[in-house]
């Protein structure tokens, strides 16, 4: 398991991210909310009517759900009619797609041609709930975040509910992990897969635990600020043990550093709109109207941040307003991904 470099001077001490050498992939694509990179150049988007294909050439493809047998097709775009939406996207031992899908509440698994099944809709016989992220480790188990269990689950924004909950997916079975977050949304493992770290977006924090070797998870502490001021929602680990987190709504990309301090790496906000809904997350009055007027421009409800390239120095950013991904250079690799080759 390749280890993090925490020794030395910080690679992102005083950098930040230069706009004009800002690049884009992709085009026309809707909500890439997740992004996985392959070493060969290709990346993989999820998006609102599957599953975007993005070949180093440019060439895109889209991958649609389709789910043999009594069940309805999953390729519907709209939340509201309840139909699919690929949130989460993470590659299994065998290359196929793992999907936590917000729109159907269940987690999937798709080959790299659609075909599609359920895996989970249930836990214990209750619905899984919000489903929002999902996470391959080097052993192939599989991790996944769930929200909230509120219906509408828009609730746990204004009441934020500390309801959201980690599961784990191995030999054993389904089972929860750990439970009582503040909406649960991105986790991440560290190099040594020895901490998961748990983005807390309405209580507007990164949480970490320390995992044990049959997946339980113990000490649980806060990494970092206990209030970023603002709204963490995808990050990655870069090889110092730097937390890249994406603030959305805040539209501000932000590192944290192995000693919990926190540098700007890129600010596309809003200072105005801000400002509004800010006095209204207090007030626990936000509504979507407010939420879509801090949108920036870059990478419009950033979610998401992704290293790529063959020495995973290319940083890519998903949103969920956005058509096209902006990518930049970095001065740090970040960490292989569970799918990258080892060696």
């Amino acid at each position: 398991m390749p280890s993090q470099d925490t020794h030395g001077p910080n690679p992102l001490r005083g950098w930040q991210v230069d706009r004009s050498q800002i690049r884009y992939r992709g085009e026309g694509l809707q909500r890439p909310e997740c992004i996985l990179a392959e070493p060969d150049g290709t990346l993989w988007t999820a998006d609102a009517r599957g599953v975007m294909r993005i070949a180093a050439d440019g060439t895109q493809t889209l991958i649609r759900q389709q789910q043999a047998g009594p069940e309805r097709a999953l390729d519907a775009t709209s939340l509201v009619m309840g139909g699919s939406l690929p949130n989460g996207i993470a590659f299994n031992r065998d290359g196929d797609i793992l999907i936590a899908n917000f729109g159907t509440d269940a987690i999937e698994l798709m080959t790299r041609q659609g075909e599609s099944r359920t895996l989970y809709r249930e836990l214990d016989g209750q619905p899984l709930g919000q489903m929002n992220f999902v996470l391959s480790d080097s052993q192939g188990r599989i991790w996944f975040s769930v929200t909230t269990r509120q219906v509408p689950w828009t609730r746990s924004i204004n009441e934020k509910t500390a309801d959201g909950y980690v599961g784990l997916i191995d030999e054993r079975g389904i089972r929860i992990v750990a439970d009582g977050f503040v909406g649960t949304n991105e986790i991440r493992l560290d190099a040594r897969e020895e901490w998961l770290y748990v983005a807390e977006t309405n209580a507007r924090r990164i949480s970490r635990l320390r995992v044990r070797p049959d997946g339980s998870l113990g000490e649980r502490q806060v990494h970092g600020p206990a209030d970023l001021g603002g709204f963490p929602d995808g990050f990655a680990i870069d090889a110092h043990g730097n937390l890249w987190v994406t603030l959305i709504l805040t539209e501000r990309l932000i590192a944290i550093t192995p000693e919990g301090e926190v540098w700007t790496l890129l600010d596309d906000g809003k200072p105005e709109a801000l400002a509004v809904y800010e006095q209204h997350y207090q007030a626990g009055t936000t509504t979507p109207a407010l939420m879509g007027a801090c949108q920036g421009t870059l990478a419009p409800m950033m979610a998401s941040i992704a290293f790529g390239g063959p020495d995973l120095r290319t940083v890519y950013l998903g949103s969920l307003a956005g058509t096209r991904l902006p990518c930049f250079r970095s001065p740090v690799a970040g960490l292989p991904p569970a799918h990258w080759p080892r060696g």
